[in-house]
């Protein structure tokens, strides 16, 4: 189910949709805590029951966090809400790009 603007999860405010692909969909949010614009991947509900894909996102979620290049920004933690599970990150590419949904979109 997509998120709707105004959303919060935790302390995180969904500002709009970026896209989605096949591990979830991806939000621009705002941390209202540190007052900083992020990239939210969230799974799906189904995907969020899956132990495989889980550990999948987690390993995901590990690499990305090991980088450290000017094209992939960084993995601020890996979050639940109210049994939705996501990855808050520095504003990343636009899911549609091949390498990593992560890397700054346009306009951003």
């Amino acid at each position: 189910m997509p998120l709707s603007s105004g959303t919060r999860l935790g302390s995180y405010e969904i500002l709009a949709a970026i896209g989605a692909g096949g591990m979830g969909e991806v939000y621009r949010a705002n941390d209202t805590k540190l007052k900083r614009d992020v990239a939210i991947k969230v799974l799906p509900e189904a995907f969020a029951r899956d132990t495989g894909r889980m550990l999948r996102f987690q390993r995901e979620a590990e690499v990305l966090a090991s980088l450290n290049h000017p094209s992939i920004a960084a993995i601020y933690g890996l979050e639940e809400s109210s049994g939705t599970r996501g990855s808050p990150s520095a504003p990343g590419a636009h899911p549609a790009q091949p390498r990593s949904p992560y890397r700054e979109p346009h306009g951003f």
